[in-house]
């Protein structure tokens, strides 16, 4: 079966899971990280791609990101993966490949999902229960959003700016949004369309992803087709109209 086409474009907002092979660590200490956001934030100027959230897990890496261009994102991912992937491998005396085949993502209405995609990233660390309590995780934006540090790699969405008139404003409106999290449903499908390559949005927006990378977006319903569905690609039989009355 043909592998499908991954759904990328300008100015949609991406979310991204990319995997280590076969369960390795792509960090290992504070100074992994250090070097991979590093490379990161030069990747992304570089292919004009905005980060709005990120977290890094021992074996994947999950970023929420708008690229400028169509290819801006694969490209980072490349960039990323032969940089980072090269000085890894030196300043640990290891040799090969680091990460598992092809990232996954979707894409996502920015209105509808963006927000909601910025909460799933920045609560990873708690879903997995590497840490207790907000705030806690060093390897991500989380920090950043609640005004606890300053992240240089993240570009702040418009829908983060319009939470609040002041940095307090937003910050405070930000750690309410992370207390109340996503409910499990939401998780799921976030996930799911990541993993599956779906992309997530009205019906107006889907439509216009659909037309834009000419496959798919969402999965098929399960089932035979209505009858009226089955009917509509028949030729119409005896003089009988299949149009409206």
């Amino acid at each position: 079966m043909a592998r499908m086409q991954r759904l990328s474009g300008a100015d949609w907002p991406h979310l991204l899971v990319q995997r280590a092979h076969e369960g390795q660590a792509i960090v290992r200490d504070d100074t992994d990280v250090a070097l991979l956001l590093g490379t990161l934030k030069e990747a992304a100027r570089e292919e004009s791609v905005a980060v709005h959230a990120y977290v890094i897990a021992i074996d994947h890496l999950h970023l929420l990101a708008t690229p400028s261009t169509d290819e801006g994102l694969s490209r980072l991912v490349q960039s990323v993966g032969r940089r980072y992937v090269a000085a890894h491998n030196r300043r640990h005396d290891r040799q090969g490949g680091l990460w598992s085949g092809r990232y996954r993502c979707t894409v996502m209405e920015a209105a509808r999902y963006l927000l909601d995609g910025m909460v799933f990233v920045e609560q990873h660390a708690l879903r997995s229960g590497d840490v207790q309590h907000l705030g806690e995780d060093r390897w991500s934006s989380v920090g950043h959003h609640l005004g606890l540090r300053v992240d240089p790699l993240i570009q702040d969405h418009p829908l983060f700016w319009a939470l609040g008139n002041t940095p307090f404003e937003r910050e405070a409106a930000w750690r309410r949004r992370l207390e109340e999290g996503l409910s499990s449903k939401k998780v799921a499908e976030l996930s799911h369309a990541m993993h599956k390559g779906w992309a997530l949005g009205s019906e107006e927006f889907l439509l216009k992803v659909q037309a834009s990378v000419g496959r798919p977006v969402q999965p098929r319903p399960r089932g035979r087709p209505r009858r009226s569905e089955a009917m509509a690609g028949e030729a119409p039989k005896q003089g009988i109209s299949l149009e409206k009355q």
